[in-house]
C-alpha cells in the first residue's frame, strides 16, 4: 500500500509539473494573441455590439438616449434615399464584380506567360492598388472633367458635339466610378490569380495538348475548373468590398450629382455625421450587414453546387 501511495504521489508531482509547463506555454501563446484580440475587441467587436444596440435607440450624440424599438427599421421603408442607395449599391456591384474578375484574370493569364518585361508590367498593373486614393480620385476627376478633361477634349476633337458630363452627369457618374474602381483594384486580384495559375500542374496542359486541345479548350476545360476556388474567393471579396464602398465614391462625387451615386455606406455616413441620427444610421448598418451575410451564404451554396457539378 505504501509503494502504491508513493507511486501516486510521484504521478501527481509529474502531472503538476506538466500542468505548469503547459500553463506557461499557453500563457506565452495567449500573450502573443492578446494585442490583436484587444485591438479587435476595442475597434471592431465592441463597436459592432454598440451599433446593434443603437439600432433600436434614438440618439443625436448630445441629448439623452431614448428607446425607439423598431421605429428606425420602419423608417427605412419611407426613406427614399435609402432605397436609392440600395439600388445604386447593387448597380455598382453588378458593374464592378464581373468586370474586375474578367480584367484581373485576363491580365494574370497574359502576364503568366513568358513575355518581354513581364515583371515590369506586373508592377505597373499592381501599382494603382497601392496608390493614394486621394491622388487617384483627383487625377481621374481631372481626366473626366466635362470642360477641361482629356477625355472630352479628345471626343470634341473627333467631332462629338455634346460629350458626356461624366462625374457631373446623373447618367455617367456611376459608370465612371465603376471604371475607376476596376482600374484600381484589378492589380490586386491579378496577383491572386497569378498565384493560382502558377499552382496549376503543367501535366494537365501537356495531356490536353496530346489530345489535340486548342488554346480555348485548355482554358475552358483546364484553367477555369482549376481556378474555381480562387474565383469563388475573389468574387466574395469583391462583393463584400463593393457593398462597403465609400472612399472612392466620396472622393469622386460625394454621392452626387443629386443622389445618382449615393451608396449605402455614404448614406450611413451622411445620416450619422451630418444629420446626427446615430440610431437610424446604425439600423441602416444592420441592414447592410444582413445583405452582405445573405449574399455570402448564397455564394457559398452556389460554389458547393458548382464544385459538385464539375
Amino acid at each position: 500500500m505504501e509503494i502504491k501511495a508513493d507511486i501516486d504521489i510521484k504521478e501527481k508531482k509529474t502531472f503538476t509539473k506538466m500542468s505548469k509547463k503547459e500553463l506557461k506555454k499557453n500563457l506565452i501563446a495567449y500573450s502573443f494573441i492578446l494585442p490583436n484580440f484587444l485591438g479587435f475587441a476595442i475597434f471592431t467587436l465592441i463597436p459592432m455590439i454598440f451599433a446593434l444596440a443603437l439600432a433600436f435607440l434614438n440618439w443625436d450624440g448630445s441629448n439623452a438616449i431614448t428607446f425607439a424599438g423598431l421605429d428606425n427599421f420602419k423608417h427605412l421603408f419611407k426613406d427614399s434615399t435609402f432605397q436609392i442607395s440600395i439600388v445604386n449599391t447593387i448597380y455598382y456591384s453588378i458593374g464592378t464584380v464581373p468586370l474586375t474578375l474578367v480584367a484581373s484574370l485576363g491580365i494574370a493569364i497574359l502576364l503568366n506567360k513568358k513575355i518581354f518585361a513581364r515583371n515590369f508590367f506586373r508592377t505597373v498593373f499592381f501599382f494603382p492598388y497601392v496608390a493614394s486614393l486621394v491622388a487617384v480620385a483627383v487625377v481621374w476627376n481631372m481626366i473626366f472633367n466635362p470642360t477641361m478633361g482629356i477625355v472630352n477634349s479628345f471626343l470634341t476633337s473627333i467631332g462629338v458635339v455634346n460629350p458626356p458630363g461624366w462625374t457631373s452627369s446623373t447618367t455617367w457618374a456611376m459608370p465612371v466610378i465603376i471604371f475607376v474602381s476596376v482600374w484600381k483594384n484589378m492589380g490586386y486580384y491579378m496577383v491572386i490569380y497569378l498565384a493560382a495559375l502558377q499552382g496549376i500542374p503543367t501535366d494537365l496542359y501537356e495531356a490536353a495538348s496530346l489530345d489535340g486541345a486548342s488554346a480555348w479548350q485548355k482554358f475552358k476545360n483546364v484553367t477555369l475548373p482549376m481556378l474555381t476556388p480562387t474565383t469563388f474567393f475573389v468574387s466574395i471579396m469583391l462583393t463584400i468590398s463593393c457593398f462597403k464602398v465609400f472612399d472612392l465614391v466620396y472622393m469622386m462625387t460625394q454621392g452626387g450629382p443629386g443622389r445618382s451615386t449615393m451608396v449605402l455606406v455614404t448614406h450611413i455616413y451622411n445620416t450619422a455625421f451630418k444629420e446626427f441620427a446615430y440610431g437610424y444610421s446604425s439600423a441602416i448598418s444592420m441592414v447592410l450587414f444582413a445583405i452582405v451575410l445573405i449574399i455570402t451564404i448564397f455564394q457559398f451554396r452556389a460554389e458547393k453546387k458548382w464544385v459538385s457539378y464539375m
